[in-house]
C-alpha cells in the first residue's frame, strides 16, 4: 500500500503560482498512474490532472490546461502540480491520488489518496 502526502498549498494573490508536492511512501509511485483532483467548499471533487507511470504521457481538466503542469520524479517518488496564472476559481484542497489506470478522471478509480492541501487564491 502506499501513503501519499501533498504539500505547498498556501494563500496567493490572483495571477500568481504555486507548485504542489505530493511525496509517496510504502511503495515506489512508478507502479501507479498518479493524479490530481480538488475540491472546493460545498463542492464535487473534480478532476485537474493525470499523468502516466513513466511521466510520458499527461490529461488536463479543461478549466487548468495550459496553466497547470503534472509532473513527476519517480526517482523522488513525488509528484508535482505546477499552477500558475492562479484565480480565484481555483481556490479548493487539492488531493493527489494512486491508481491502476489512464487516463483516469473519475475519482473512484483511484484507491489510494493524500490528506489533501489548501490552496486559496485572493482576488
Amino acid at each position: 500500500q502506499v501513503q501519499l502526502v501533498e504539500s505547498g498549498g498556501g494563500l496567493v494573490q490572483a495571477g500568481g503560482s504555486l507548485r504542489l508536492s505530493c511525496t509517496a511512501s510504502g511503495r515506489t509511485i512508478s507502479m501507479y498512474n498518479m493524479g490530481w483532483f480538488r475540491q472546493a467548499p460545498g463542492m464535487e471533487r473534480e478532476f485537474v490532472a493525470c499523468i502516466s507511470r513513466t511521466g510520458e504521457s499527461t490529461y488536463y481538466a479543461d478549466s487548468v490546461k495550459g496553466r497547470f503542469t503534472i509532473s513527476r520524479d519517480n526517482a523522488k517518488n513525488t509528484v508535482y502540480l505546477q499552477m500558475n496564472s492562479l484565480t480565484p476559481e481555483d481556490t479548493a484542497v487539492y488531493y493527489c491520488a494512486a491508481g491502476s489506470f489512464f487516463p483516469a478522471v473519475i475519482s473512484k478509480t483511484y484507491p489510494y489518496w493524500g490528506q489533501g492541501t489548501q490552496v486559496t487564491v485572493s482576488s
